[in-house]
């Protein structure tokens, strides 16, 4: 074994050991929490889908605490402007008007993950600075530029109320890697423990349970880095990427069927080959926390929905209803391309 091996073996028993963490105080969220995982170690940014409850921040304050770094939120709403991420403006004791850093440069190059709740709620230009911040991984304030490199954003919509709030762009949305659903778990007992076991209803005292710094966030790029150029693809799975890719925009073409949706007419646009890199880029990372050195059909297919979904554009008669549509739509394409 060398170097590169085993750092990455050692790497990946830090990961394993750090979901382990987080699984334990995220009841029946497995599979969310393996995906904050490949996104963390892939450093793409996630947005998160579920309804109010049931866990989302707490998800992302977990990952915070064995992450190490810095954690920051802000609350989307209606009268939030952009500066507001950057600085904010008070009467200090003395009675003079003071300005402070804001949530998003607070905490300077060590700021690990930033939680925007209900991004829809805030306004468009707000998306704009937001978007440069997870393009650039820097910002600009008090006439200076602050660096951001160890920055993953997660944010979730409000998907329940419509006044008030400004859906995010096409290219607003092309900018995470994955959309994650965090649904209530299903499972009864599971369901009994989250309402009498007491150790769920105190947040904080199930957080500090948690062993902080289990990683070194200031130490992932590189690992990510390295985790990219080392897990490898063959040229028959590069051929299954690229059917995937072309099968987004040409459903009807490769025998995709949809009751009830037309899909020789369903797609404006299918994945950006943005889209397609980062799901390459998940695929590596999933196939690494397998415990493989190499890109199987089966990794590109457990990131295939939460990756791409969210990145494809309707026709207007059916955006309305991309949420439906969507995973039926994964879950068909996926089951008509021949995987190798």
């Amino acid at each position: 074994m060398d170097r590169d091996d085993a750092l990455l073996a050692d790497w990946r028993s830090r990961a394993l050991a750090l979901e382990a963490q987080v699984n334990a105080c995220m009841l029946g969220q497995s599979r969310a929490v393996r995906l904050v995982n490949t996104a963390v170690f892939a450093r793409g940014h996630v947005l998160l889908q579920g309804d109010v409850g049931v866990g989302k921040t707490t998800l992302l304050r977990a990952f915070a605490q064995v992450l190490g770094g810095a954690f920051a939120r802000t609350e989307g709403t209606v009268d939030l402007m952009p500066g507001d991420l950057v600085y904010y403006t008070y009467i200090s004791e003395q009675g003079r008007p003071a300005v402070e850093p804001g949530p998003l440069v607070r905490h300077g190059d060590d700021l690990a993950i930033f939680f925007f709740n209900e991004i829809n709620r805030a306004r468009p230009q707000v998306h704009a600075l937001l978007l440069r911040a997870m393009a650039e991984r820097c910002v600009s304030a008090f006439n200076r530029e602050f660096s951001l490199p160890h920055l993953l954003v997660f944010a979730d919509r409000n998907r329940i109320e419509r006044e008030e709030t400004f859906e995010i762009s096409a290219a607003a949305r092309d900018r995470f890697m994955m959309e994650i659903d965090i649904d209530a778990p299903a499972d009864d007992a599971q369901r009994r423990a989250l309402i009498f076991d007491v150790r769920f209803h105190d947040t904080e005292r199930l957080l500090s349970a948690l062993t902080k710094g289990m990683v070194a966030h200031r130490e992932l790029n590189a690992v990510a880095d390295l985790v990219q150029r080392s897990i490898q693809t063959s040229d028959a799975l590069a051929a299954y990427a690229l059917a995937l890719w072309r099968a987004t925009a040409e459903p009807a073409r490769f025998g995709v069927r949809l009751a009830d949706v037309d899909t020789a007419r369903l797609m404006l646009a299918g994945a950006s080959p943005r889209g397609m890199s980062q799901l390459l880029r998940a695929a590596r990372v999933a196939a690494w926390l397998e415990g493989r050195s190499y890109v199987a059909p089966e990794d590109l297919q457990s990131v295939f929905a939460e990756t791409v979904a969210h990145r494809l554009c309707y026709q207007p008669v059916y955006e309305l209803h991309r949420q439906e549509i969507g995973k039926r739509l994964m879950r068909a394409i996926v089951g008509a391309v021949a995987a190798p």
